[in-house]
């Protein structure tokens, strides 16, 4: 696993803890961390080799927990927490912030309340007139996801 695949992967993680509504400030620390990983010069596995962890330490943004998870991802191409959140909330909900007007809150939306977790599951609920129901998207919206949605 590459710097890019861990920096994806610690984005994804913000994204599905935003998508929970958890502590913006853990978020913001995935966020950070895998800024600076995707664009650290040397790659993690090398670090993690040679110095372990706290060779891992010495990147901004990358803390005691941090640089545990990343060892766990270069061993086994996944981490414990990763694991329990995707258990709880499916990754395909990622896929809901790739529409026009589909931001972490309206995603959040959907999957909390009307259990929408994925593009087909959307599709669904659009084609049951669903998005009426979800606050805070307003008729353009709808429609930009409807056209969206028939090109996904």
């Amino acid at each position: 696993m590459d710097n890019e695949d861990i920096a994806r992967r610690f984005n994804r993680m913000a994204s599905l803890m935003e998508i929970r509504n958890e502590d913006p400030f853990r978020v913001r620390s995935y966020r950070m961390a895998a800024e600076a990983i995707e664009t650290w010069p040397t790659q993690m596995k090398k670090i993690a080799g040679k110095e372990g962890a706290a060779g891992l330490q010495e990147i901004p943004g990358v803390g005691k927990a941090l640089a545990g998870k990343i060892i766990e991802l270069i061993a086994r191409s996944t981490f414990d927490a990763w694991e329990k959140m995707t258990a709880e909330t499916p990754e395909t909900v990622l896929d809901l912030l790739e529409l026009p007007g589909v931001g972490p809150k309206t995603a959040a939306t959907l999957h909390q309340k009307f259990k929408v977790s994925s593009l087909d599951d959307l599709r669904k609920f659009v084609a049951g007139g669903g998005l009426e129901m979800v606050d805070g998207i307003g008729p353009k919206t709808a429609e930009r996801i409807k056209l969206r949605l028939a090109q996904v």
